[in-house]
């Protein structure tokens, strides 16, 4: 008999095999067989990008504008998105092109979107985007923007055919504050990623006894 408190051993949970169910120009569905951490073999329907070009998808760019007598703020781009069937707000991104580091398609994406020349400063891990549907990942890319310098003061886009993208820049110390105002003026979706780095910033500055209490 074993004891109560002993844990049942497992299986170290692994990919079988993965079959191609529909494939575009761009992504595919996939049927991946996979064993669970209790031995059972089981089927998962997977989204893949056809365009990754090493361990990341893509990109997404975190850019700070700072300037002279002005608050620093934070890079965002508005785009209708059809798979959402709306607008929403993310922060710069894109795919990496063959043989392109992080830091080279993140600077690269990001004069293309806005305009905007910068430094980057810091790249993140891999990150998964949405892992219960996809393999999809991106490396988060921290960049600076010298707002005084000319190359910044009107900066230009360089949109391919068929982009749309509206530079919006907001506050940093007021990122929270002025996208809730944004979502009850318009029909926005805004990317997760954006939204918790506001609700980060949001308890890195408020004082201890002003945070909020989460139920147990």
């Amino acid at each position: 008999m074993s004891n109560a408190g002993e844990q049942k051993a497992t299986t170290i949970p692994h990919v079988v095999s993965e079959e191609v169910v529909a494939a575009g120009k761009w992504v595919k569905l996939e049927k991946t067989t996979y064993v669970d951490p209790s031995g059972s073999t089981r089927i998962w329907e997977t989204v893949k990008r056809t365009t990754r070009q090493g361990n990341s998808d893509g990109v997404g760019i975190f850019a700070l504008l700072k300037r002279t007598l002005h608050k620093d703020c934070v890079v965002l781009v508005k785009q209708f998105r059809p798979p959402m069937g709306c607008y929403t707000l993310e922060f710069p991104a894109g795919l990496m092109d063959e043989n392109e580091t992080a830091e080279v398609a993140a600077l690269r994406e990001l004069k293309e979107e806005t305009g905007y020349q910068g430094e980057v400063v810091a790249v993140t891990p891999v990150t998964c985007l949405d892992p219960g549907l996809s393999n999809c990942s991106t490396n988060i890319v921290v960049v600076n923007i010298n707002g005084d310098d000319p190359v910044n003061i009107h900066p230009t886009q360089q949109l391919g055919d068929g982009e749309f993208v509206d530079v919006i820049l907001l506050p940093l110390n007021e990122f929270q504050t002025r996208i809730d105002d944004l979502l009850k003026k318009e029909n926005l979706v805004v990317d997760s990623k954006v939204y918790i780095y506001a609700m980060g910033m949001v308890q890195a500055l408020a004082k201890p006894n002003e945070l909020p209490v989460l139920k147990q």
